[in-house]
């Protein structure tokens, strides 16, 4: 599922229903502390298909493209899952969408073809499916709408009828694309496939939401993992592990029996070895040509979050954004209008602390900061400690180039005036208001004709 996370009937999410995707974790394993190695698809994907985090493969440059930045063959012998899996005499096939998304060149395509009935017969295969209606614009769902009184928002979003019926809207797209996973898992049935296939839910990266998708906020990270692999898992597990979706990729060339080239960074989700796991990590660089670094560690109990670039504020210019998110029009007009109280205003500031700290137990929402905080000063240490010798010694981190700095789409902030947000935060209300059913048109095009900003060089 693109853009998604926990918000999912099966992980609690209210409002929502998703009976295809709840029947198949009761069938199932369901990993409730799984999280993406990078908050946007393509750095994300790029470590998913290999097993290494982004940045170790020089993968980690959201949309890269010259002269800064260009697509680079695979290091140290790396493969791609699908050509080894294919190496090992599987047919392997991308299905459901064209969007690859991969932030490397191959010397041939990634898979083999469009779907798996393409195979020899008999032929073992492996199958990818990205469904796009969890990715914005988000259609509405005619069958089962959900009204605003249904569904609770994060505490850090304004609560407002245009904020919880954008969420609405979400959570509508979502039960959508459950119905089209029904039909998949219907077909595997139907085929009788069902009982020697293995099948992961995922996510790529977190819900497209401000703080969400781009940002090391669990909202941006947090993805759903679930797994069925009839008389081989035990039905209706929920797993506490800390696992990523590079794990998914060992998981599958173990359970293959084929041993990459190169050792990989991901654990096998299902021989025990992830109960041992400590820490996940993440990181964020360029998204588009808005130009930020960030790097996190999580713990069960707490994150830290290193920001590398402080003098930019979290809602630099991005043109995706800008077109894509009313919520982000209607924190901007509230924000100039010192109308969001602090909790809420800190994401719209025009610079970032250098460390966030957070304490999930007492804080799931990561709202105190307590990076300065002299009681968590040992915390800290230890956490920054770990994710120096993660950048270090397993991805090899590269620091922050004065080319990255300089480059991309300005900084400045806020990025419009008030009366200009204020105009577009109109914009939005015809779409985001739509009655399931009803004909609107997006109005990123319009918002985008302010948004005509270009990049030297390119």
């Amino acid at each position: 599922m693109e853009d998604w996370g926990y918000q999912l009937s099966c992980y609690g999410e209210s409002g929502i229903q998703t009976p295809y995707i709840d029947e198949f974790a009761s069938a199932g394993m369901r990993f409730t502390n799984s999280f993406s190695t990078a908050p946007v698809c393509s750095p994300s994907r790029s470590a998913m298909i290999t097993g290494f985090h982004q940045n170790y493969i020089g993968a980690n440059q959201h949309r890269t493209k010259a002269p800064d930045y260009e697509k680079k063959p695979l290091p140290y012998g790396i493969k791609p899952l699908t050509h080894l899996l294919e190496e090992a005499g599987y047919f392997t096939c991308f299905m459901a969408s064209r969007k690859e998304d991969l932030n490397f060149t191959l010397d041939r395509p990634v898979y083999q073809g469009e779907d798996w009935s393409e195979r020899k017969e008999g032929q073992p295969f492996y199958a990818q499916l990205t469904f796009t209606g969890s990715h914005r614009r988000w259609e509405r769902d005619t069958l089962n709408p959900i009204s605003i009184d249904e569904v609770q928002v994060p505490p850090y979003y304004p609560d407002t009828e245009m904020t919880k019926r954008d969420w609405a809207n979400g959570l509508e797209a979502a039960q959508l694309v459950d119905r089209e996973i029904g039909e998949v898992l219907q077909r595997l049935e139907d085929e009788g496939l069902t009982e020697n296939t293995i099948v992961f839910i995922i996510g790529d990266n977190g819900r497209c939401m401000p703080r969400g998708k781009q940002f090391l906020y669990d909202g941006g990270i947090q993805v759903p993992i679930i797994v069925r692999w009839p008389g081989k898992i035990k039905p209706g597990q929920v797993n506490d592990d800390l696992v990523s979706t590079i794990d998914i990729t060992k998981t599958i060339l173990d359970l293959a029996g084929v041993t990459p080239p190169h050792p990989l960074h991901g654990k096998n989700l299902l021989n025990g070895s992830t109960k041992e796991t400590k820490y996940i990590f993440a990181a964020r660089d360029k998204m588009d040509e808005t130009r930020d670094a960030m790097r996190t560690i999580r713990s069960k109990e707490y994150k830290l979050i290193h920001n590398l670039m402080p003098e930019r504020a979290y809602c630099q210019f991005n043109r995706y954004k800008e077109a894509n998110y009313p919520v982000l029009a209607e924190l901007n007009v509230l924000y100039m209008k010192g109308e969001l109280p602090p909790e809420k205003a800190a994401f719209m500031a025009p610079v970032k602390p250098e460390f966030e700290l957070y304490d999930l137990t007492n804080d799931p929402y990561e709202i105190n900061n307590l990076a300065d905080d002299p009681h968590y000063a040992e915390i800290k240490t230890e956490l920054l400690s770990q994710l120096q010798n993660w950048r270090e010694n397993v991805i090899q981190d590269q620091e922050v180039s004065e080319v990255f700095k300089t480059g991309g789409w300005p900084s400045d902030y806020p990025t419009k005036t008030l009366e200009e947000w204020e105009y577009i935060l109109e914009l939005w209300k015809p779409w985001v208001f739509r009655e399931p059913g009803e004909k609107a048109e997006h109005p990123g095009g319009e918002i985008s004709k302010s948004q005509l900003i270009e990049v030297p060089g390119y």
